[in-house]
């Protein structure tokens, strides 16, 4: 990726009263509602998108128990900073996902996910699967992958929110699985699926472990879209640029430790996927104050802000802007410029960007 030149911010605006509810007030009486502001979501993982109440009702149909964290005490109380932390939350994971057992499910899934997308102003949706969780139960990977591209081409084409496919490698399983991945997702490059990435415990898959998988998705011209700087500090940014030639990082805050990291951030005009709920659930940061959102937005940093898996954190995308609004004092043009970084960051064609970017303008104005 071509290095940018970083544009000035939007002046902030000042800080303002509280409201009862808790949200800061404007000068004006109210300010625009962020599920109005067109934006691009970017960090969205397949099952954890479900819908709460679909994860009950196919776990019923289907004869799945559901723990309590799951049903009466949902959304989970999480803290994967250790081991032990990190083995529950995927282990919850990997219950929702056992939900999801005939084609109608993947479909449901989807099809809710771009409804409720559609609610909270994304206007284009990047979703990331591992399709080896899947292939067992819907005939291998190919047809997985397929079945999960005509599912968002359906979704798609209900809702009017664009959908692209990011095709996520498992650190946890061996190197050579992320290159059969990675020829796998080239396959159907320009076909839905827009991006490579590289999800789960960082702890337990270095990086450069995965450049050969990589290599060969950027050759075949995808995104490369590693997680990394989540449960891990500022080396594992560094091996996701360095090693698999990063476009995107999800996660990514850990790289604020670093000035010279974030320099280098800057200079290739890197985004970070930033998820404030996620990294409270997850034990990252104490609060989302916490979440180092406008320090990294001060240096300069491109920022997407995602949701992760609302699944398992309770909120989705408006939530986010919701929060670096109330936390972190954005004003409503740092809003906007925040939306306008997600969405040139995305691979939404030209005419869906120049779509969402003048809504954007069209939301400040209000």
């Amino acid at each position: 990726m071509e290095a940018r030149t970083v544009s000035p911010r939007p002046a902030q605006e000042p800080s303002a009263p509280v409201r009862q509810n808790g949200a800061r007030a404007s000068s004006r009486t109210t300010r625009p509602d962020v599920a109005l502001l067109p934006k691009a979501h970017l960090h969205l993982h397949f099952t954890g998108s479900m819908r709460h109440s679909t994860l009950v009702e196919l776990a019923a149909q289907h004869g799945v128990h559901l723990p309590d964290a799951l049903v009466e005490d949902w959304p989970p109380r999480l803290h994967a900073t250790d081991e032990r932390g990190w083995f529950r939350f995927q282990r919850l994971y990997d219950i929702a996902r056992s939900v999801l057992r005939e084609p109608d499910d993947l479909r449901r899934l989807l099809r809710e996910t771009a409804e409720d997308e559609a609610a909270e102003g994304s206007g284009w949706l990047e979703i990331q699967v591992d399709p080896g969780g899947y292939a067992a139960r819907f005939g291998g990977l190919t047809p997985t992958v397929e079945l999960i591209l005509d599912a968002a081409r359906q979704a798609s084409e209900a809702t009017g929110v664009g959908i692209g496919l990011i095709v996520a490698a498992n650190r946890t399983r061996h190197p050579l699985d992320a290159k059969t991945l990675a020829r796998l997702a080239v396959r159907y490059a320009g076909q839905g699926v827009v991006g490579f990435g590289l999800s789960n415990d960082e702890r337990r898959g270095r990086a450069y472990d995965f450049e050969g998988a990589f290599r060969i998705a950027r050759r075949g011209g995808l995104l490369s879209d590693p997680h990394g700087g989540e449960l891990l500090g500022p080396a594992s940014v560094r091996e996701c640029l360095e090693a698999l030639g990063a476009d995107r990082i999800g996660h990514g805050v850990r790289a604020v430790e670093d000035p010279r990291l974030i320099e280098m951030i800057v200079d290739r005009g890197v985004t970070l996927e930033v998820c404030p709920t996620s990294n409270v659930g997850l034990g990252v940061a104490a609060t989302a104050a916490d979440v180092p959102v406008r320090r990294l937005y001060e240096a300069g940093a491109s920022i997407a802000l995602g949701a992760d898996d609302p699944l398992l954190f309770g909120s989705r995308l408006a939530r986010q802007y919701d929060l670096v609004r109330t936390e972190h004092g954005f004003g409503d043009a740092e809003l906007a410029d925040l939306a306008r970084q997600s969405i040139r960051a995305s691979a939404a064609p030209g005419d869906v960007r120049a779509r969402l970017l003048s809504g954007v303008d069209a939301w400040v104005g209000t």
